[in-house]
Protein backbone atom coordinates (compact mmCIF):
# COMPACT_ATOMS: atom_id res chain seq x y z
CA UNK A 1 0.00 0.00 0.00
CA UNK A 2 1.73 2.96 -1.11
CA UNK A 3 1.87 6.12 1.91
CA UNK A 4 -1.16 8.74 1.77
CA UNK A 5 -2.01 11.47 3.94
CA UNK A 6 0.89 11.20 5.61
CA UNK A 7 0.66 7.73 7.17
CA UNK A 8 1.99 4.51 6.59
CA UNK A 9 0.29 1.40 6.77
CA UNK A 10 1.38 -0.61 9.90
CA UNK A 11 2.62 -4.26 10.54
CA UNK A 12 1.91 -6.56 13.29
CA UNK A 13 4.59 -8.60 12.75
CA UNK A 14 4.93 -11.87 14.59
CA UNK A 15 8.39 -13.32 14.94
CA UNK A 16 10.93 -13.79 13.43
CA UNK A 17 11.38 -10.61 11.53
CA UNK A 18 11.83 -10.18 8.08
CA UNK A 19 15.73 -11.01 7.80
CA UNK A 20 16.75 -7.53 6.41
CA UNK A 21 14.95 -5.89 9.15
CA UNK A 22 17.04 -8.26 11.49
CA UNK A 23 19.73 -6.98 9.92
CA UNK A 24 18.80 -3.65 10.29
CA UNK A 25 18.23 -3.82 14.05
CA UNK A 26 21.63 -5.74 14.27
CA UNK A 27 23.38 -2.87 12.21
CA UNK A 28 21.49 0.07 14.75
CA UNK A 29 23.39 -1.99 18.48
CA UNK A 30 26.72 -2.04 16.22
CA UNK A 31 26.23 2.01 15.81
CA UNK A 32 25.36 2.49 19.42
CA UNK A 33 28.29 0.53 19.86
CA UNK A 34 30.06 3.06 18.12
CA UNK A 35 28.30 5.86 19.89
CA UNK A 36 26.07 6.79 16.90
CA UNK A 37 22.07 7.12 17.43
CA UNK A 38 21.33 3.54 17.07
CA UNK A 39 19.87 3.34 13.14
CA UNK A 40 20.44 0.38 10.97
CA UNK A 41 19.83 0.33 7.10
CA UNK A 42 19.49 -2.33 4.79
CA UNK A 43 18.72 -1.91 0.74
CA UNK A 44 17.66 -5.22 -0.90
CA UNK A 45 16.51 -6.01 -4.23
CA UNK A 46 14.22 -9.21 -4.53
CA UNK A 47 15.19 -11.00 -1.75
CA UNK A 48 19.35 -10.05 -2.16
CA UNK A 49 20.83 -7.56 0.22
CA UNK A 50 22.55 -4.79 -2.33
CA UNK A 51 23.62 -2.69 0.69
CA UNK A 52 23.58 -1.82 4.44
CA UNK A 53 25.11 0.73 6.63
CA UNK A 54 24.67 2.11 9.99
CA UNK A 55 24.69 6.04 11.10
CA UNK A 56 27.83 7.20 11.06
CA UNK A 57 27.18 10.72 11.35
CA UNK A 58 29.42 11.41 14.70
CA UNK A 59 32.38 8.97 13.35
CA UNK A 60 32.73 10.81 10.01
CA UNK A 61 32.02 14.26 11.26
CA UNK A 62 29.22 14.16 8.37
CA UNK A 63 25.81 15.56 9.28
CA UNK A 64 24.34 13.83 6.55
CA UNK A 65 25.93 10.11 7.35
CA UNK A 66 22.43 8.89 7.81
CA UNK A 67 22.11 5.38 8.06
CA UNK A 68 19.99 5.30 5.07
CA UNK A 69 21.83 8.31 3.18
CA UNK A 70 24.99 5.64 3.26
CA UNK A 71 22.95 2.52 2.26
CA UNK A 72 21.31 4.37 -0.53
CA UNK A 73 24.31 5.74 -2.21
CA UNK A 74 26.20 2.13 -1.67
CA UNK A 75 23.27 0.51 -3.17
CA UNK A 76 23.40 3.09 -6.60
CA UNK A 77 27.24 2.35 -6.68
CA UNK A 78 26.61 -1.38 -6.49
CA UNK A 79 24.37 -1.55 -8.88
CA UNK A 80 25.46 1.20 -11.15
CA UNK A 81 22.04 3.22 -11.56
CA UNK A 82 21.06 6.33 -9.59
CA UNK A 83 17.30 4.84 -9.99
CA UNK A 84 16.82 2.05 -7.39
CA UNK A 85 13.39 0.98 -8.88
CA UNK A 86 13.10 -2.28 -7.82
CA UNK A 87 15.20 -2.39 -4.26
CA UNK A 88 13.48 -1.98 -1.11
CA UNK A 89 15.14 0.00 1.84
CA UNK A 90 14.58 -1.58 5.47
CA UNK A 91 15.40 1.03 8.48
CA UNK A 92 14.95 0.79 12.09
CA UNK A 93 13.72 4.64 12.11
CA UNK A 94 10.95 6.16 9.96
CA UNK A 95 13.22 8.10 8.09
CA UNK A 96 14.17 11.90 8.08
CA UNK A 97 13.24 14.66 5.48
CA UNK A 98 16.56 14.27 3.99
CA UNK A 99 16.05 10.18 3.78
CA UNK A 100 12.96 10.02 2.65
CA UNK A 101 14.08 12.89 -0.35
CA UNK A 102 16.51 10.41 -1.13
CA UNK A 103 13.91 7.47 -1.39
CA UNK A 104 11.97 9.27 -3.81
CA UNK A 105 14.68 10.23 -5.93
CA UNK A 106 16.27 7.40 -5.79
CA UNK A 107 12.64 5.96 -7.17
CA UNK A 108 12.44 2.87 -4.96
CA UNK A 109 9.66 0.30 -4.88
CA UNK A 110 9.29 0.21 -1.43
CA UNK A 111 10.33 1.53 2.49
CA UNK A 112 9.90 -0.53 5.39
CA UNK A 113 10.82 0.73 8.81
CA UNK A 114 10.32 -0.28 12.09
CA UNK A 115 9.66 3.03 14.82
CA UNK A 116 8.03 6.09 14.25
CA UNK A 117 10.10 9.03 14.51
CA UNK A 118 7.22 11.70 16.29
CA UNK A 119 9.75 14.22 16.43
CA UNK A 120 12.09 13.87 13.30
CA UNK A 121 10.57 11.39 10.84
CA UNK A 122 9.92 13.13 7.71
CA UNK A 123 7.62 10.30 6.16
CA UNK A 124 4.30 9.80 8.52
CA UNK A 125 5.29 12.77 11.02
CA UNK A 126 7.15 16.29 10.01
CA UNK A 127 7.43 16.87 6.31
CA UNK A 128 5.34 14.06 5.09
CA UNK A 129 7.66 13.87 2.07
CA UNK A 130 5.30 11.50 0.14
CA UNK A 131 2.42 13.30 0.19
CA UNK A 132 4.18 17.00 -1.23
CA UNK A 133 3.32 17.69 -4.35
CA UNK A 134 6.91 18.39 -5.37
CA UNK A 135 7.26 14.59 -4.65
CA UNK A 136 7.30 12.88 -7.88
CA UNK A 137 7.87 9.44 -6.41
CA UNK A 138 5.87 7.40 -3.64
CA UNK A 139 6.97 4.22 -2.67
CA UNK A 140 5.25 1.74 -0.81
CA UNK A 141 5.51 2.19 2.82
CA UNK A 142 4.91 0.08 5.46
CA UNK A 143 5.75 0.85 9.41
CA UNK A 144 5.75 -0.51 12.58
CA UNK A 145 8.34 -4.36 11.17
CA UNK A 146 10.41 -4.52 14.64
CA UNK A 147 9.00 -1.34 16.13
CA UNK A 148 9.81 -2.64 19.94
CA UNK A 149 13.07 -3.80 19.47
CA UNK A 150 14.33 -0.11 17.62
CA UNK A 151 12.27 1.67 20.23
CA UNK A 152 13.91 0.20 22.86
CA UNK A 153 17.29 0.72 21.42
CA UNK A 154 16.87 4.17 20.77
CA UNK A 155 15.31 4.48 24.45
CA UNK A 156 18.53 2.79 26.10
CA UNK A 157 20.75 4.93 24.21
CA UNK A 158 19.20 8.29 24.75
CA UNK A 159 18.59 7.12 28.55
CA UNK A 160 22.78 6.30 28.93
CA UNK A 161 23.32 9.79 27.93
CA UNK A 162 21.15 11.57 30.31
Amino acid sequence: MTCGAGSASRAVMSFPLPSPMRRALDLARDAAAEGEVPVGAVVTKGEEIVAEAANAMRGSSDPTAHAEMIAIRAAAAKLGASRLDECTLWVTLEPCAMCAAAVALARMKALRFAAEDPKGGGVVHGARIFTQSACHHRPDVLGGIGEEESAALLRAFFEERR
